[in-house]
């Protein structure tokens, strides 16, 4: 690999009859780079103050002033790469400048003397010369010619038309290979076994190219050409081929068309060449930037097909045409500058040597036969392709023995045949594959026989739980059915009450008046212990007998009313207030913050703002004031620090209520804990003495404890009759005419008899049947409280 930047020259054309010569001058410097100094002398139209530069240098190569010939610059520029593109190199020549600045005059050559010829044809002479001399090798040489017209590609070489016309020349098209590498289609190489016949080739396409008279140039080349020389050689006997080209490249002139004053086609002509030079800068200027990571190599088909010459695998060389008259000054300078630009690019030269596909055959062949013929000399056999039949019967006999032995250290041993090793793999490998389809035919047998023991255990399942539901709805109906029976009982009452009061006499108006006045604090405390009965109703909860821990309806509701009594309540109560007091200040805390970081991100801004104002103001017109510190921003430092620190003082005051906030919701967490402890204890005591008050309910020995189910309920009857009750008139007489009331003891005496258990239906299970009765328990308890017995 050879790594080396493009080689730069430069080239002065003599200027015309007419034009007058500019004024330079050629520092040749055999140790060093040569220098170009182009002197522009200041015009007295611009004023006598005037700054522009009268003096331009720059650095080539070598430099080919007026007198040069055709010769030194092909013995200079082509002969070095030309041995190059000899020994197995890429090669690239390409010649650049403004139009009528002697470009195709280096490459191509004039036609009136034969020293005149230019850098093709000596290249062509050289390159047959030196494969002439040398006999150690084979070389085929192939040469293409391509033009590049307003964009489209036009093979000059194509045997199969004789076009009097550009247009009737085959199209050439460009192609890419997933390696990036470009092929042009319709592009036809032509075999050149010597020098004759390439120059005949080359002076065919020349005679087809697109040629126009401009007022800069009476030839003006109005496409780019570039003449590919291919070059493969092999050594005899050898597997590698070398293979090598070489482009010669010739630019079309670039051109000013407010200069020229070109019109029509010429100016279409002159859009596409300036277009494609401006595509050829931007890759120039691409490949010298370091960190360029994209190069627009497919902005136009003369870089896509330079592709390797500019920064890829090749040894590239650049001729910079100069025309140093007056009137083109500046285009020499840009000429000049777009020089200096390309001596920057690096390439990397790679030696293009691949291997003869068909004669690697023929050699692999041979080394298989001579392979096998040593394998048959050693083991006295004659080996085929293919296994013979008792060989295989032999094979699957000893796979089997081996595959039964139960002894770990057994080997199968059947010789340094690969056939044979390869056959007893692929035997195995079959074994496998049918053990595991029947591994997964009963597998499969296996799952759908417990799909079907599955189905019928469900199926079982079901029926149990339809018999349950369906036992639960009885106990329900028959429940529905009592509670409707009591409270029609419980109705004849009141209506019994309110009939024997409407008889009562003024005697009896008076005693009832005494009755008042002595009953009133029994009747307030009648009424008072009914209500205590009635909130204990409320609290008995409905307790599952599942083992889930959760409260049922009644049970919640219990714990409610045992909260809103408990002692701790007033705590939790402050403790709520107090949390939502500092979550609301922690809210506003954190607003603020936002809004000073709002400013302090603001006042930031400013002072970008001012930096880019003073900035400017400094460009514009600079003085010493815009040095000084400016006291706009000085405030606004100010004020930002001063944000600072209050922001830093609510940040730590937030903090701080974030630590208060979790102390908060810690304590209620345990106040809360210790109220659910509590209430579990008030419950088992609740159950317990009701237990003992009513140890008759208990019909099953193996239940300890009786929980009432049906207390929502309960709770609705007993409610509506004990409010029914306590409407009577105390002007009426309660207790009926089986009642005595006496001035020594006031109080109601009533009697209720004791209802049987036997006369209410049951369901048949032990844990209904005691709730029920726990039930009709605490509702006969309610009416002895308030006199009304059995009725």
């Amino acid at each position: 690999m050879v790594k080396e930047t493009i080689r730069v020259y430069a080239r002065v054309k003599p200027p015309g009859r007419r034009q007058q010569a500019g004024i330079y001058s050629v520092d040749d410097d055999e140790k060093s780079l040569s220098s170009l100094e182009i002197i522009v002398p200041r015009d007295l139209a611009d004023g006598f103050v005037n700054n522009k530069r009268e003096s331009y240098k720059f650095k080539f190569q070598k430099i080919f002033d007026q007198e040069a010939k055709q010769d030194v610059v092909f013995d200079s520029i082509a002969k070095p790469v030309a041995e190059c593109v000899l020994a197995g190199y890429n090669g690239t020549i390409f010649a650049y400048g403004q139009t009528g600045s002697g470009k195709t005059f280096t490459i191509t050559g004039g036609a009136e003397r034969y020293s005149d010829r230019g850098i093709i044809p000596r290249t062509l002479s050289y390159i047959f010369d030196q494969l002439r001399k040398d006999s150690s090798k084979v070389y085929t040489t192939h040469v293409s010619y391509l033009e590049i017209y307003n964009e489209c590609g036009y093979d000059l070489l194509d045997p199969r038309h004789e076009a009097s016309r550009l247009e009737d020349l085959p199209k050439v098209t460009i192609m890419e290979d997933p390696d990036q590498n470009i092929h042009l289609k319709n592009l036809s190489l032509q075999q050149a076994t010597n020098e004759e016949e390439a120059l005949n080739l080359l002076f065919l396409g020349d005679t087809n190219r697109m040629i126009a008279e401009t007022p800069m140039n009476q030839a003006s080349t109005r496409s780019h050409c570039i003449f590919t020389i291919h070059i493969s050689s092999k050594e005899p006997g050898s597997a590698t081929i070398r293979r090598s080209k070489l482009h010669l490249v010739d630019l079309a002139g670039s051109e000013r068309v407010a200069k020229t004053g070109v019109g029509g086609h010429l100016l279409t002509e002159a859009k596409y060449i300036n277009l494609s030079l401006h595509y050829l800068e931007q890759v120039i200027i691409a490949l010298a930037e370091k960190n360029r990571s994209h190069i627009p190599y497919r902005n136009s088909m003369m870089t896509s097909v330079l592709r390797d010459s500019l920064g890829g695998n090749c040894m590239t060389t650049m001729i910079a045409t100069l025309s140093l008259d007056k009137r083109n000054i500046d285009e020499s300078l840009s000429t000049c500058r777009f020089a200096q630009r390309v001596a920057l690019i690096k390439n990397e030269a790679v030696l293009n040597e691949e291997m003869d596909p068909k004669l690697m055959i023929v050699q692999l062949k041979k080394e298989i036969q001579e392979l096998k013929d040593e394998l048959a000399l050693v083991t006295g056999k004659e080996r085929t392709s293919e296994l013979s039949q008792d060989e295989l019967l032999q094979l699957d006999e000893l796979i089997e023995t081996f595959l039964e032995d139960n002894d770990p250290d057994s080997t199968l041993d059947v010789g340094a045949d690969m056939r044979k090793i390869k056959y007893c793999f692929v035997h195995v490998k079959q074994l496998m594959n049918h053990s595991k389809i029947s591994d997964k035919k009963l597998l499969s047998q296996h799952i759908s026989e417990e799909k079907n023991t599955n189905k019928e255990a469900g199926e079982e399942e079901l029926k149990k739980l339809k018999e349950l539901l369906q036992q639960r709805d009885n106990e329900i109906n028959i429940l529905v059915n009592m509670l409707k029976k009591e409270k029609k009982k419980a109705q004849d009452a009141l209506f019994q009450l309110n009939a024997t009061s409407a008889g009562s006499t003024v005697l009896e108006q008076s005693h009832s008046i005494n009755l008042e006045e002595s009953q009133s604090p029994s009747s307030c405390f009648s009424l008072k212990e009914a209500k205590d009965f009635s909130s204990s109703v409320h609290r008995l909860p409905f307790l599952s007998r599942q083992t889930g821990g959760k409260m049922s309806l009644g049970c919640q509701e219990a714990f409610e009313v045992f909260k809103r009594d408990h002692a701790d309540s007033i705590t939790i109560e402050d403790h709520k207030q107090l949390l939502n007091q500092r979550f609301t200040e922690a809210k506003c805390l954190g607003e603020k913050l936002n809004e000073v970081r709002n400013k302090i991100n603001h006042l930031k801004g400013e002072i970008n703002q001012r930096h880019i104002q003073r900035a400017a103001l400094a460009i514009s017109s600079p003085s010493e004031e815009l040095y000084t510190l400016d006291p706009v921003e000085e405030k606004l430092r100010t004020q930002i620090e001063e944000e600072k620190k209050r922001y830093k003082t609510m940040f730590n005051r937030l903090k701080g209520l974030k630590v208060e906030i979790e102390h908060l919701q810690l304590l209620m967490e345990k106040v809360k804990v210790k109220l659910q402890k509590d209430f579990e204890v008030w419950w088992s005591e609740e159950s317990i003495n009701l237990q003992q008050e009513n140890p008759e309910m208990v019909s099953s020995p193996n239940t300890t404890t009786v929980y009432p189910r049906f207390i929502k309920s309960s709770q609705h009857l007993s409610t509506s009759s004990f409010s029914e009750t306590t409407r009577v008139s105390p002007n009426e007489d309660p207790a009926g005419k089986n009642n005595s009331i006496t001035s020594n003891n006031p109080t109601l005496k009533t009697r209720t008899p004791p209802i049987s258990s036997t006369s209410i239906p049951l369901t048949g299970d032990s844990q209904a049947d005691a709730d029920i009765l726990a039930f009709i328990k605490a509702r006969q308890n309610i009416l002895q409280k308030k006199g009304l017995g059995n009725k």
